[in-house]
């Protein structure tokens, strides 16, 4: 009852048998999350007893529940939430039997650590590194189970460090993140008005200046060498703001004030989970290769042709110098399908012959955005 003893809206009795209801469901969603947890803990030991003790994780098998829960979800709940739900879900359970350790590009508060979260979840021992490099040397040492590298974005083109790893190691690629890079304005003022300084690194800024230019167009502007320490400055000074992501407003403790403030609303970047282990396939799969041929007419057109005779899509071509001799290059290139794919396995077998090298990359399953 109101104070003036009317009924609320709240004492109604259909909303608080609505309300019981849903305290009913989330009795049950509790229990069966539990059974879930407790079926992954029986799997885990009979993966010990098995041998099977080092990592639990099978990028396959994830790939086909979320992919099995998004094509069963009717709403209203949209796809992309069930997709987020059931990742964190098989996250926490995972972190049960043995947490996966994941180094990304740092320092922390990234968009490379928010991909790594986006694929594997938040419960994960994520590890911040400095160089591209050093994500490869951890995986390949076993310090770190996967790294995750960005490869290219949708306006800025392709990461150099990153394919240039892969000329020199034997990682595989497990996985692909599509993440759309939004620019958020993060800040402990209460509004615009309190701004008298912005940080981000000089891309950001350059990305989001149409933005700026209207909203704060007299505020300094600062560039750092993250957006992560652009998180950091802005968390220690009341009267500043920084443009980064998400991930760096939870880490810093910061309020997003506007969302979204990029110039470019479909900026996405593509960064690629290297691991020691190859992926099964799941029906929906990509496969990066790396290859070289002599430099004479029609080099490429034989490259190419076995791709085309099977039909197989081809997505991306990307040329590297080798770094074996003066114009020398070799190319990543990316197609439809798994390696396993009886299509796929006679292009390969064909192309060898006409190919100085190619090197399987990893089969890997198609990344959502």
């Amino acid at each position: 009852m109101s104070s003036d003893g009317a009924e609320s809206v709240s004492d109604h009795p259909h909303l608080q048998e609505l309300r019981a209801r849903i305290d009913a469901i989330d009795d049950q969603l509790l229990r069966l999350m539990n059974e879930r947890a407790g079926y992954a803990l029986a799997i885990a030991a009979a993966k010990t007893a098995a041998g099977e003790g080092e990592c639990f994780h099978r990028p396959e098998r994830e790939a086909e529940v979320l992919k099995r829960v998004a094509a069963q979800n009717r709403g209203p709940l949209p796809g992309d939430t069930v997709t987020l739900l059931f990742r964190e879900l098989m996250s926490s359970c995972l972190a049960l039997e043995k947490p996966l350790s994941v180094a990304f590009l740092g320092p922390t508060g990234t968009f490379t650590q928010q991909a790594a979260y986006k694929h594997f979840g938040h419960a994960i021992e994520a590890s911040a590194l400095p160089a591209i490099d050093e994500i490869f040397r951890a995986v390949e040492s076993g310090a770190c189970q996967y790294g995750v590298v960005p490869v290219e974005n949708s306006t800025e083109g392709v990461v150099t460090h990153t394919l240039d790893s892969f000329l020199k190691s034997s990682l595989v690629i497990t996985g692909e993140v599509l993440l759309r890079i939004h620019h958020n304005l993060l800040t402990k003022a209460s509004g615009l008005a309190e701004i008298d300084e912005v940080f981000s690194h000089q891309q950001s800024l350059a990305q989001c200046r149409e933005w700026l230019d209207r909203f704060l167009p007299g505020v300094r502007r600062t560039a750092v060498s993250s957006n992560a320490e652009a998180a950091r400055l802005a968390a220690g000074n009341e009267r500043s703001g920084a443009i980064a992501g998400e991930v760096a407003s939870e880490l810093y403790g910061l309020n997003i004030i506007e969302r979204n403030i990029e110039d470019e609303p479909d900026n996405t970047t593509r960064f690629l989970v290297i691991g020691r282990t190859g992926v099964g396939r799941t029906g929906d799969d990509k496969t990066s290769l790396l290859l070289s041929t002599r430099n004479h007419p029609g080099a490429l057109y034989s490259v190419l042709e076995p791709f085309a005779r099977y039909g197989i899509s081809m997505t991306k071509i990307e040329s590297r110098p080798s770094r074996r001799g003066t114009w020398d290059y070799v190319f990543f290139v990316d197609v439809d399908g798994h390696r396993h794919d009886s299509e796929l396995a006679q292009a390969l077998d064909e192309l060898e012959s006409c190919v100085t090298l190619l090197k399987t990359l990893g089969s890997y399953p198609k990344a959502p955005l």
